[in-house]
């Protein structure tokens, strides 16, 4: 079973999918006996997707392969479709891409007869990490009908951004938007972050993407965190049952303030933990097909 697009799930299968990742959290057992074989092809730099999928698949029982892009035939002129060919064929059991282009799957599905699952296209789709958001949300809150959220920062270029505004919206959360002019998109809730953050349950972070921009940011780090950065002052606002969250890899001092970041209200590293729970959950749907 392929997961790629968290378009492709019904509300009630992302609920099964969290819930599965929250009994791997309680403990439960599903043991593959180095019998499967999982390959990790990430064309992307990534520390927390690819290793939690790698975390994930060795707790499952299942073997690893994760698969160096700097010292493959990549180099010679390789096709994105013949690398992941070439690994379906050495007999692995499902693949983990992450690729820089948007969609990169579509020139796969049909083609591989193994599961894929999306661990980031592009600018496009980052399902595992807006599930290990969901989950959580859920663990915080316990539901997510009627939760307001604010996402700061580089939208334009954040596929965990345009992932979340879709899913969150569909399960009846409010998204607002912030961040500077030259990173808007239309169709969005734009707001100023200092008028909302004292209404919203959950202030999202994001990374300033410098390495998708085809020119530089025009604010300087010290006028972005001025404008859109999380500090100790902007906390204080935030309602008491209110939290932070990041993706990572974070910028200190940019999107959030160092004193920030392990703070109180910040469930961060909780978010690097659930990645582990929820990208279990995705490799057993995936391997078994069913959910």
């Amino acid at each position: 079973m392929n997961i790629l697009n968290l378009d492709d799930f019904s509300v009630e299968q992302i609920e099964k999918i969290l819930n599965l990742a929250e009994e791997f959290k309680n403990g439960k057992k599903v043991d593959y006996e180095g019998k499967k074989v999982i390959s990790n092809l990430f064309f992307e730099p990534s520390t927390r997707t690819h290793y939690s999928f790698d975390m994930a698949a060795l707790r499952l029982g299942c073997k690893t392969q994760n698969f160096d892009s700097g010292n493959s035939s990549l180099k010679k002129g390789e096709s994105l479709y013949d690398t992941v060919k070439t690994f379906e064929m050495f007999g692995t059991d499902a693949l983990v891409i992450r690729h820089v282009e948007n969609e990169y799957y579509n020139q796969l599905v049909g083609k591989i007869n193994i599961p894929i699952l999306n661990a980031g296209d592009g600018t496009g789709n980052h399902p595992s990490q807006s599930l290990l958001d969901l989950l959580t949300i859920k663990q915080e809150f316990g539901k997510f009908e009627g939760l307001k959220i604010v996402i700061v920062g580089d939208i334009k270029h954040s596929r965990v951004a345009h992932t979340n505004i879709k899913v969150m919206q569909r399960l009846g959360m409010t998204v607002y938007i912030s961040g500077p002019e030259e990173y808007k998109e239309e169709g969005y809730n734009y707001v100023e972050l200092d008028e909302i953050i004292d209404k919203v349950d959950i202030v999202m972070l994001l990374r300033v993407q410098h390495e998708r921009h085809s020119t530089s940011m025009q604010e300087t780090v010290e006028e972005y965190h001025k404008a859109y950065g999380l500090n100790k002052q902007r906390v204080d606002q935030m309602k008491p049952t209110s939290i932070i969250m990041h993706p990572a890899p974070f910028n200190r001092g940019v999107e959030i303030a160092d004193d920030v970041v392990e703070c109180e209200k910040s469930r961060i590293f909780k978010q690097v933990q659930n990645g582990v729970y929820v990208r279990m959950a995705l490799i057993h749907v995936a391997l078994e097909e069913n959910i």
